[in-house]
């Protein structure tokens, strides 16, 4: 991880350089990340395929802006969200699209069709704000100061709605048998 933090702050210099080339290289790294942070908010490949290009490319106008190239993750996904926030105010879905696109979701490599499908169920019986801080700290790897950093939330606010989307989770997805029993 050192590395990569080194890499990355070598190419972002190159990028506030205008060296195009080294923002390419710094997408290939991060835009799978982004893609699945994105998708797993909308629900949509299309969706956040077309969101990650609007981060990628707000991120390339505005990287003179980052003061520190080591929260380079932070301040990108901040924007990812700011992105996909900004997309779901500007279209309200009919309840009839949610289902459709939930059903569209593919299973997660290795896991089961039907477990994928309960876990993305419970995922989606969550607010988006508990909804948001499981994606960041189970799917991407985010530390709960750097959940904060791109939520723009209290770090203790960021671990009271992972840790109740924990207990949330948990209770939805216990065998049938051993739900209300504690």
């Amino acid at each position: 991880m050192i590395f990569r933090a080194v890499e990355d702050a070598d190419l972002i210099a190159r990028a506030r350089r205008g060296d195009v080339e080294g923002f390419n290289l710094l997408v290939s790294r991060w835009e799978k990340r982004v893609f699945n942070y994105l998708l797993r908010l909308t629900g949509s490949p299309d969706d956040s395929l077309d969101l990650s290009q609007d981060v990628f490319l707000k991120a390339y106008q505005n990287i003179r802006k980052l003061d520190n190239p080591a929260r380079f993750g932070p301040w990108l996904f901040r924007i990812a969200h700011n992105e996909a926030y900004s997309e779901f105010r500007r279209r309200r879905p009919e309840p009839h699209e949610h289902a459709e696109a939930l059903a569209d979701r593919e299973a997660a490599p290795g896991i089961a069709l039907d477990l994928s499908l309960a876990v993305t169920a419970a995922l989606d019986r969550l607010t988006a704000e508990q909804r948001e801080t499981v994606v960041l700290k189970v799917y991407q790897g985010f530390k709960f100061e750097e959940m904060a950093e791109i939520l723009g939330a209290p770090v203790s606010t960021i671990k009271s709605r992972f840790y109740t989307a924990l207990d949330l989770l948990k209770e939805e997805l216990a065998p049938a048998n051993k739900r209300g029993k504690k």
